[in-house]
């Protein structure tokens, strides 16, 4: 700092004269600024910083608007995801021709699966529909079915989780043991066991339509004990909370601070934990399908076009990878996109 001595302005040996200080009143008008900041915008400003986190976020929009748009985009190439095209198709082989108006002399098949500006993903091999459809139309059916899904095993564990933890006692002690019981089914063979047995038409609904409500009910009704740990933890934690012992105080019934005061500060543990299963069902939902108690053919699943694929490889790789990567890029984005939620609204976080 500088000091005035006799009239004169001194600077001190150990700061040079071209040094800046930090005024008083812009640190303060700065501290005021992130104190105003809201837990939504100091989340939002953290997960920009993170580009996998974005790059994630991205993908997922991009997916959810292919799978949204699947109609569009089939009529715009024109090619229904179950149009058969089998002029593409070498009928001995099964094979996609390299040329299909010029076969020529002997078996002269694409090693890229007919890839071009007509089918951007190439033609499934011996029927010649086209994969791009497919896979579009593959991802409404995973998105619907592992969306729908999260939804339903987030409610129900969230419901159980906040009665758990906050009542404790004998209702925590069934709830919780309910939780063992269901972490200790054997969900895969139960899955494939049900849907295996089903008949054409129950509950008002019939094929794939009573098919999709199925897989919603078993990946919803069996998964929720994993969120509803959580959300038993968090609220066992909440409800020791000044703000809780406050509105208590003040006359508040169980289901004014359950509802109003511990369910907003879960809103967030939920919301992380919801983008990170539904990549989880988006993998049960395309093994089931792979394994042939999923979603009935002809509709497309990525899971389906998986078990297809596999006897085809030789003649057409394409066909094995196409669905491969779909159902790859999905998981990981999902899980680039959760990981980089659960960094952004994580307090520890720094800004």
């Amino acid at each position: 700092m500088r000091r005035v001595i006799g009239g004169c302005v001194t600077t001190p040996m150990d700061a040079p004269e071209s040094s800046q200080y930090a005024d008083p009143e812009a640190v303060a008008a700065g501290a005021r600024g992130a104190e105003n900041r809201s837990l939504r915008q100091i989340a939002w400003q953290r997960f920009r910083r993170d580009k996998v986190g974005m790059a994630g976020g991205i993908v997922v929009v991009l997916l959810v608007l292919a799978a949204l748009l699947a109609p569009l985009l089939t009529a715009w190439f024109g090619h229904p995801p179950t149009q058969f095209n089998q002029h593409l198709i070498d009928p001995l082989t099964g094979g996609v021709l390299r040329d299909p108006d010029n076969p020529g002399p002997g078996v002269d098949l694409d090693p890229w699966g007919g890839i071009g500006a007509q089918h951007p993903l190439g033609v499934e091999p011996v029927n010649g529909r086209d994969l791009f459809s497919r896979v579009v139309h593959g991802a409404r059916t995973s998105l619907l079915v592992a969306t729908v899904a999260t939804v339903v095993c987030v409610a129900i564990g969230t419901v159980l989780g906040m009665t758990a933890g906050y009542f404790g006692g004998w209702v925590d002690t069934v709830i919780s043991r309910a939780m063992d019981i269901f972490l200790a089914f054997p969900l895969l063979l139960f899955a494939i066991a049900l849907v295996g047995v089903i008949p054409d038409g129950a509950f008002g609904l019939t094929g794939n339509g009573l098919r999709i409500g199925v897989l919603v009910f078993i990946i919803g009704f069996f998964n929720w004990p994993y969120i509803g740990r959580i959300v038993r933890g968090q609220t066992l934690t909440l409800k020791e909370r000044e703000f809780v012992e406050a509105a208590r105080s003040l006359g508040a019934g169980s289901a004014h601070i359950v509802f109003r005061e511990i369910l907003p500060n879960l809103v967030t543990p939920i919301l992380v934990y919801s983008t990170l299963l539904i990549p989880t069902n988006i993998l049960f939902e395309a093994a089931l399908s792979f394994l042939g108690v999923g979603i009935n053919p002809p509709t497309p699943t990525w899971g389906g076009m998986l078990e297809n694929a596999l006897r085809f490889y030789t003649i057409a790789p394409h066909f094995v990878i196409v669905p491969g990567l779909a159902v790859f890029v999905t998981v990981l984005a999902f899980n680039l996109f959760g990981d980089g939620l659960r960094d952004a609204f994580d307090p520890r976080s720094s800004d």
